[in-house]
């Protein structure tokens, strides 16, 4: 028996012609994942449109729908993180909830000012993600049990610190923070500067790449890309500005967007977040410090837990013992839905903002056609295990 023969049965029998056009397949799906998820939001809320007769499109609607995706887009653009490093954390719900019930309880019944409340809350969040960190990577302890006796212990301090029930309502200049709008002419004025700002670092991208000899995409291609987001930016703010602005939850986890990127992709400490989930060991023998990275990359996690806890509170106007329940699988759902490799190594934050508008577009949609609670958890864990398929089919996870 040849070496031919061998790799012909072991291929299944396929073909050299079929295999080049698995593989071509395969590199095109990698290659315009986001673009695939994207035509796939826009189906979605198409599919719901048409059978909510144009209620789903609704600018008020949509806007809800941003607001309720800014705080599983907070979550998840801090989970991105944990899982391109190689673990996982399963405590960010429960965490969301003790540090927004903390806000709440400073807020009401000790009548603290903003300005020291949401400091608190934060250095709560970034304090227990610090101790999350400290256990999984210098304790040695796996990171999925670090999560999950968290996830059981914050909401334990949560229900003993609240007594089991709702503390409300909160201030008026902290219900501001999770239901308050951008002033029309401001939005207007941010969508600008973000244009300005997406052509400028366009050219930059260009000039860098011409100064180290790096290919350089053909002039007109850049030129569509900065026309069809400034497309985007238009139709975006206009269809918030009909309704009542952009909400100050959507600015936030856009704001959010954009630092985590520019960390993931313009900073040292990114790459060496990729570096240690594509290879630790490796990335430990060239001189980096792998705790340290890990430890930075849960503290920023709790960062976001507790900015996504202020949120939610200010957004429901009180501070509820069961907030962020089941919070830990949408993030890290969206970030599946989103490209993150589950293995570590890959993905991007965008992605992730993404996969989280994919579910929160389903919930809101099943809510409005009233399906039943069951059928809709069916049908996001379904989305989820075809996500992660799909990935894994396609190559993306291989490193």
């Amino acid at each position: 028996m040849t070496p031919d023969t061998i790799s012909s049965r072991a291929s299944g029998g396929a073909s050299p012609a079929g295999l080049a056009g698995t593989q071509r397949v395969q590199q095109l799906f990698a290659r315009y994942k986001i673009l695939a998820l994207l035509f796939a939001v826009a189906a979605i809320w198409l599919f719901f449109s048409v059978l909510t007769h144009g209620a789903f499109a609704t600018p008020r609607n949509l806007s809800n729908l941003l607001r309720q995706m800014s705080i599983s887009g907070m979550l998840a653009c801090g989970m991105v993180f944990v899982i391109i490093a190689g673990e996982i954390d399963l405590s960010v719900g429960s965490l969301l909830g003790l540090a927004g019930g903390v806000a709440a309880i400073l807020d009401v019944n000790r009548q603290w000012p903003i300005a020291l409340t949401v400091p608190i809350a934060l250095a709560l969040g970034v304090l227990a993600g610090m101790f999350n960190g400290w256990l999984s990577t210098y304790r040695r302890v796996p990171s999925f049990i670090v999560g999950l006796g968290g996830m059981l212990a914050y909401r334990g301090v949560l229900l003993g610190l609240t007594g089991g029930s709702t503390i409300a309502p909160v201030s008026d200049h902290f219900v501001f923070i999770g239901q308050g709008y951008l002033p029309r002419f401001a939005g207007d004025a941010l969508a600008v500067v973000l244009f300005v700002l997406l052509a400028i670092l366009t050219v930059r991208q260009r000039s860098n790449r011409r100064r180290y000899e790096l290919p350089v995409l053909p002039m007109w291609q850049d030129g569509m890309k900065i026309v069809g987001a400034g497309v985007i930016l238009a139709v975006f703010v206009a269809v918030l500005d009909s309704y009542g602005g952009i909400p100050v939850p959507v600015l936030l986890v856009l704001a959010l967007l954009g630092i985590f990127t520019w960390i993931a992709t313009q900073t040292v400490f990114g790459r060496r977040i990729y570096s240690v989930g594509s290879n630790l060991e490796a990335t430990r023998l060239s001189g980096v410090d792998t705790n340290r990275v890990k430890l930075a990359v849960f503290a920023l996690m709790g960062l976001m837990c507790a900015i996504a806890g202020i949120v939610n509170t200010a957004r429901l106007a009180a501070g509820s013992p069961s907030a962020g329940t089941m919070g830990e699988l949408d993030a890290i759902a969206a970030c599946f839905i989103g490209g993150t490799s589950m293995r570590g190594g890959s993905g991007t934050v965008y992605g992730a903002l993404i996969g989280a508008l994919v579910m929160a577009s389903l919930d809101n949609g099943m809510s409005m056609l009233d399906v039943d609670a069951y059928w809709q958890m069916i049908v996001k864990g379904g989305i989820l295990v075809l996500a992660v398929w799909i990935d894994v089919v396609s190559g993306s996870n291989k490193r």
